[in-house]
């Protein structure tokens, strides 16, 4: 059976519903489009924090190991010390000496440390 209007004699779409599905379908290609260009901006901000942080943990990691550097060159110092003194009174002035100097150096790194921990916590908010 043929609609009215229908020369072929099939059922004929009314322009007004292909004109509803075509802003449909236009408005679901404008929201997908939306939808990527969010997450194209989360994955480079994730990508821009990630960098941050590797560049955090490479400045921690080059710290510690100038301190540990710094720490042996002081044993090794100590040590030589230590093994020329001649006296019980002067290797218990090189300890002292030594002791003292460690817990600045190390109060000094700690310090250090804290201050690229710190800016580490501030590129996070």
């Amino acid at each position: 059976m043929a609609n009215p209007g229908d020369a072929h004699g099939g059922y004929q779409i009314p322009n007004e519903m292909r004109d509803f599905a075509d802003k449909s379908v236009e408005q679901a290609r404008k929201a997908f489009d939306g939808f990527l260009d969010a997450a194209y901006k989360a994955s480079n901000a994730f990508e821009n924090q990630t960098n941050s942080a590797q560049d955090n943990m490479r400045t921690v990691a080059g710290a510690a190991v100038s301190f540990a550097e710094q720490n042996m060159t002081a044993s090794f110092a100590y040590a030589q010390k230590l093994v020329r003194a001649k006296t019980v009174e002067e290797v218990i002035a090189i300890q002292t000496e030594f002791a003292k100097a460690q817990v600045e150096a190390l109060t000094k790194q700690m310090n250090e440390l804290g201050a690229v921990a710190g800016r580490r916590v501030d590129t996070k908010r």
